[in-house]
């Protein structure tokens, strides 16, 4: 038999309701939950959705919240760049200050 939903996907389960750009936007939704992410830790694409925002690598079992639909989110990437900027600005105050004492 034929594959039935070759162009709509996951959301051909809606037939003709809601609209095309709504079930658009829910194909390619799902279609990125689906998929095996890279898990942070080991780096391995292992990762799979467990739960709304809870992610969990299959390799090493490391468990973390992330986005709804992805792993990770443009807004926490940033936060993540904050973080690391703040943590070796830090670092070079601290390198300075031990320097002075040597």
């Amino acid at each position: 038999m034929a594959n039935r939903t070759k162009k709509v996907g996951s959301a051909g389960r809606f037939q003709a309701r809601y609209g095309v750009k709504s079930r658009t936007r829910i194909r390619n939704v799902e279609n990125q939950q689906f998929l095996k992410h890279k898990c942070p830790s080991c780096g391995q694409n292992k990762v799979k959705r467990k739960g709304t925002s809870i992610w969990q690598c299959k390799k090493c079992g490391i468990k973390f919240a992330g986005g709804a639909y992805i792993p990770s989110t443009e807004s926490g990437v940033n936060v993540d760049k904050i973080i690391r900027k703040e943590i070796e600005a830090i670092e070079k105050i601290d390198d300075k200050g031990q320097g002075d004492k040597k």
